[in-house]
Order: structure tokens, then C-alpha cells, then sequence
């Protein structure tokens, strides 16, 4: 379904924030991009779904294809109308508005949204509930789950979620999880940005994983779990090795067989 092929990206005509990435997300697939903070994993998000212009980037080589057509040009309208909707980190719900205004406003696209609004309060019965109140007053959680379903009010056929479990309680967490793996149920492709990767990992089929702008690894989410790398520097867990954990090294040095 998306293909990314060596995706350089550019802040400012000054800082190269991607250098060479590829990756793919085939259809009905949920895919992690996991990194540190800094990796460029939102930076590759905002060039999938048309928004690096709001944040002067834009694209300088490479290219970003759905089902096969370009679309690394297109701005984020038209990239939502060919069927990619994405969710962005912290929410970003309009605070002011109720419930079903936000669900309204996410289906601006498709012109009637009886039928994706129905779809969207059986994935999500709290907000049939809540739809009258302001989504402002919702917990953190509820404006997650509203953010969600906001951007599946566009129908999507790649949904992009953009750390969807930052700040959340961990029960919180797992209904997030569960959701995540049910609109994937439902046909909806996935790629997941998450810092939570044991999380991401668990219920993804492949997993990519960022750093400094270049991906430095990709494989099965399962063999990712695995890696001793990946369990050091992402699973937290150094201490089986005896060796110090990421939380100790400010900076470390990709290890080679990172790159084989």
C-alpha cells in the first residue's frame, strides 16, 4: 500500500532531518517506526501525510507512493482524500468544539458521515455518550480516543498514529492498544510511531527503527523483540546482560551488526 523510497527531508533549505529512508506498509499491516527522540520519526510521518510545509520541510529527494501513485507532492487535503488520515502527537483535538463537532470536522472530506460515524461510536461507545459535552473537559485518555476516531471519520486506508500512548495510565494504554489492533481488524493499514516499543512491537508485523535520520534496522516485529540492541536500547532490558542501559548513555554508537 505505501512505499517510501529514499526519503531525504530538509527543514528550512538547512537541516537534514531524513537521510536515505525507505520502508513500506503493506495493506491491512500494522508497522512500527520506533527511535529516540530526534530519530525523524515525525518528520517521516508529516512527508507521508503532506504537512511538512507547515513546518518549513519539505521533500528534496526520494518518494512517497500509495497504491502505487506519487504523492509526496500533494498537500494534506488531497493526501486525506486518497485515503490517509493521520493522528498527531499530544492530540491536537479542537478543544472548544464537542465531540460530534470534532467527529464532523474529521469527515469534512467525505460529505456524508452518517456511515463512518456509526462505525466510529462502535469502536468507541464512551464518546456516543459523550458526544454533546466539550471535548476540552475529556480526559486525557477520552481526547486520545477522540483523536482516533476523528481521523477515522475520513475512511482512511492508512492510518498514521503519532505516539498515541504518550501520558496515558497504563489501563488507558491498553484500551489504546486494543483499539489500534481493532481498526487494523476492520482493514485499516497502520503505521505506528510509538516510544513505547514493547508495546508497538507487540502488536505489529514488521517494525522499522530510526536513528539520526536513517534506517538503521528493519525486520519482523517479533525478530526486532528479540535483538539484543533492540531489548538494551528500546525493552530496558540491559540488566540481563550486565551491561549499562540506555538510561545510563546519553550517546552510544550503533553497534555493526546493526547495519548487517
Amino acid at each position: 500500500m505505501l512505499s517510501v523510497a529514499n526519503l531525504e527531508v530538509v527543514y528550512s533549505d538547512v537541516i537534514v532531518a531524513l537521510r536515505g529512508v525507505s520502508l513500506e506498509v503493506p495493506n491491512g499491516s500494522i508497522v512500527a517506526l520506533l527511535g529516540a527522540n530526534g530519530a525523524g520519526k515525525t518528520t517521516c510521518l508529516r512527508a507521508i501525510s503532506g504537512l511538512l510545509d507547515v513546518h518549513r520541510g519539505r521533500i528534496s529527494k526520494g518518494s512517497v507512493r500509495l497504491d502505487g501513485t506519487p504523492i509526496g507532492g500533494l498537500d494534506a487535503p488531497a493526501i486525506v482524500r486518497r485515503g490517509v488520515a493521520q493522528v498527531l502527537e499530544g492530540r491536537r483535538i479542537f478543544a472548544e468544539l464537542t465531540v460530534d463537532e470534532n467527529l464532523r470536522a474529521g469527515a469534512f472530506t467525505r460529505g456524508d458521515a452518517r456511515a463512518a460515524r456509526d462505525r466510529v461510536v462502535d469502536l468507541f461507545p464512551l464518546l456516543r455518550k459523550r458526544r454533546d459535552d466539550v471535548a476540552g473537559y475529556l480526559s486525557g485518555g477520552e481526547q486520545q480516543m477522540l483523536a482516533i476516531a476523528r481521523a477515522l471519520m475520513a475512511e482512511p486506508k492508512l492510518l498514521l498514529l503519532d505516539e498515541p500512548s504518550l501520558g496515558l495510565a497504563p489501563l488507558v494504554v491498553r484500551q489504546i492498544r486494543d483499539i489500534i489492533v481493532e481498526v487494523n481488524r476492520q482493514g485499516t493499514a497502520v503505521l505506528l510511531v510509538e516510544q513505547n516499543a514493547a508495546l508497538a512491537l507487540r502488536i505489529a508485523s514488521h517494525g522499522y527503527i530510526l536513528e539520526n535520520g536513517r534506517v538503521v534496522m528493519a525486520k519482523a516485529a517479533e525478530l526486532l523483540a528479540r535483538d539484543e540492541d533492540v531489548r538494551e536500547f528500546y525493552l530496558g532490558f540491559a540488566a540481563e546482560r550486565g551491561h549499562r542501559g540506555y538510561r545510563d548513555v546519553k550517546h552510544y554508537r550503533r553497534r555493526k551488526r546493526w547495519l548487517s
